[in-house]
């Protein structure tokens, strides 16, 4: 699914694949061989590691001080409770992409990541083609969705959701495929004051996705290719992308979607 020669450095210190598992050590070796990234069943302290465990798949820098594993779970932590406590089509996001009660939008999200925002608008019942750029955190991203599609209750929800490993800007100037009605981009934000952990995880993930440089380009090349709407997912008080101005922006407690209509 996603071939790559990612190699990553977080400081000195290069990614490499370790395994907590012995009989999931062949896999945690034929995942190394296709990310083109060394297997090591010892890292040193400070490494960042790709690590398989009995949980799954997890992204960690390792140390006394590091904070814990970054991975995605649609079962449980917040993602599950907040599945339990119920997501409802007034919220923000579901408002941006243009959700109504008897229309679903087809949605690309360009800029997946973790999943989240895709994962509650297929909770929703919207089909999303996911696109992420890094190997890594794609990797990730397949293994909270086969973990999830093992629960009966999510199932149907993830088969609502397919994920790629590609460039979006080059899936944007592929023009053979059919325009999706609404395309969601949530760039990599900017350094923030946060708390320490958080600044911790963020560097992490950093360290593997970099910044989003490309963001005006990215968001040009989805306005020339969506057939209704674009929407950007920013810090609440953060500038909008560079371009044309938003038609209208729907705030959330901490971030914002600006909504660009076609």
């Amino acid at each position: 699914m996603m071939p790559s020669n990612n190699q990553t450095v977080l400081g000195e210190n290069r990614l490499v694949v370790t395994c907590h598992l012995a009989q999931r050590l062949d896999e945690a070796r034929a995942q190394a061989k296709r990310l083109g990234l060394a297997l090591s069943i010892d890292p040193p302290p400070g490494s960042l590691v790709l690590g398989l465990d009995e949980h799954g798949w997890f992204l960690q820098q390792t140390g006394p001080d590091a904070p814990g594993p970054i991975r995605v779970d649609f079962v449980g932590g917040a993602m599950g409770h907040r599945r339990r406590m119920g997501v409802g089509r007034r919220q923000p996001l579901a408002r941006a992409v243009g959700m109504k009660s008897d229309h679903r939008p087809r949605i690309w999200d360009l800029t997946a990541g973790l999943g989240r925002d895709a994962f509650v608008l297929a909770l929703l019942g919207c089909r999303v083609t996911m696109m992420e750029r890094s190997a890594i955190v794609g990797t990730l991203l397949a293994d909270g969705l086969h973990r999830a599609s093992t629960v009966a209750e999510l199932a149907p929800v993830v088969q609502r959701l397919e994920l790629y490993q590609a460039d979006a800007l080059e899936i944007l100037q592929d023009t053979n495929s059919p325009a999706p009605e609404v395309i969601y981009l949530d760039p990599m934000y900017p350094e923030r004051d946060k708390t320490a952990l958080v600044k911790k995880e963020m560097r992490v993930l950093r360290a593997v996705v970099g910044d989003d440089d490309n963001a005006p380009a990215l968001l040009a090349a989805a306005l020339a290719r969506a057939s209704r709407r674009v929407v950007v997912k920013r810090p609440r008080r953060a500038p909008s992308i560079a371009g044309p101005r938003p038609s209208h922006s729907l705030p959330g407690k901490t971030t914002r979607f600006d909504v660009y209509l076609i």
